[in-house]
């Protein structure tokens, strides 16, 4: 598995079915985007007291969850603002070589190389045995799915199809569940449900044991509606999984027909390096600081 087999595909145009989804689903026909981002810079102009770039790119990451209502997409902006201020102590600066460490070394958060069936990429988060907190902590885990979320924003098929959280609890302990604590589990929910300008379609937990009551306790007071009913739950029966996530499209790890994953985040890491100028940008954005 070698790093250039990660391919992060920005500024490629959206292919015929892309756009047939785009249109359908999420209103966007060649009047309408220029439209929108006309009116949003309006809106960025006028509402001096928040900061973010009015390039074409940047612009449509929020346009398009919004389904390219300028004013909603405005108010995402806001929400951004307002949890990067909420949670300035983990994100301030916050670059892929502060977590070097945890990229490199611990195979804890992972990218598929390639997508589902439906075309939407792939995350796996493995909280389970494999997870070892004391090396990486709950702050660090979010850390890493923030920086991930950065480079996907990037992509214009991520953006209209979507992407997928698959939540490996295999050989779950107490030290994990201990590991994921209340103020993870709120500051998760709040960015996936407010802050985060990505499409999330579904959230599948596998192997999880009996153990993972006490973790799902925690979480559930802060899901609503539309996000609880894009979670499922399998254990570990694989031909439930199957049902959301074709086996065509999955590795031998879930009983799926492609090889069994042999790669990491290592192997991707650079690929986050390679944004690094839209992520210097990122941190820019938000509230404008009183001087």
């Amino acid at each position: 598995m070698s790093s250039s087999e990660f391919k992060l595909e920005r500024n490629v145009e959206l292919s015929p079915e892309t756009k047939a989804i785009a249109e359908q689903e999420l209103r966007e026909t060649p009047e309408r985007v220029r439209e929108a981002l006309e009116r949003l810079r309006e809106l960025l102009k006028e509402n001096k007291d928040i900061y973010f770039g009015d390039d074409d790119e940047l612009l449509t990451i929020f346009l398009r969850p919004c389904k390219w209502y300028p004013e909603s997409a405005l108010a995402l902006m806001r929400r951004i603002a307002e949890f990067k201020r909420d949670n300035a102590s983990l994100l301030n600066g916050l670059v892929p070589e502060h977590e070097k460490e945890a990229f490199l070394e611990h195979k804890v958060v992972n990218v598929m190389k390639g997508r589902d069936q439906k075309g939407r990429r792939l995350l796996i988060v493995n909280v389970g045995g494999s997870w070892n907190p004391k090396k990486v902590n709950a702050d660090q885990l979010f850390r890493l799915f923030y920086l991930i979320h950065l480079a996907a924003m990037l992509e214009p098929e991520s953006q209209v199809r979507g992407t997928v959280v698959l939540m490996d609890f295999y050989n779950m302990g107490w030290s994990q569940t201990m590991g994921l604590t209340p103020s993870f589990s709120k500051r998760l929910l709040t960015f996936i449900q407010d802050a985060m300008p990505l499409r999330l379609k579904e959230v599948h937990f596998v192997k999880q044991p009996r153990i993972f009551d006490v973790v799902w306790r925690m979480f559930k007071p802060f899901i609503r509606d539309k996000l609880r009913n894009r979670i499922f739950f399998h254990g570990s029966d694989m031909s439930s999984l199957h049902k959301h996530l074709s086996p065509s499209h999955l590795p031998a790890d879930y009983e799926g027909q492609l090889p069994a994953i042999d790669y990491s985040g290592a192997e991707w890491y650079p690929v986050i390096q390679h944004v690094m100028p839209h992520i210097d940008n990122w941190n820019t954005y938000g509230f404008v600081k009183k001087p």
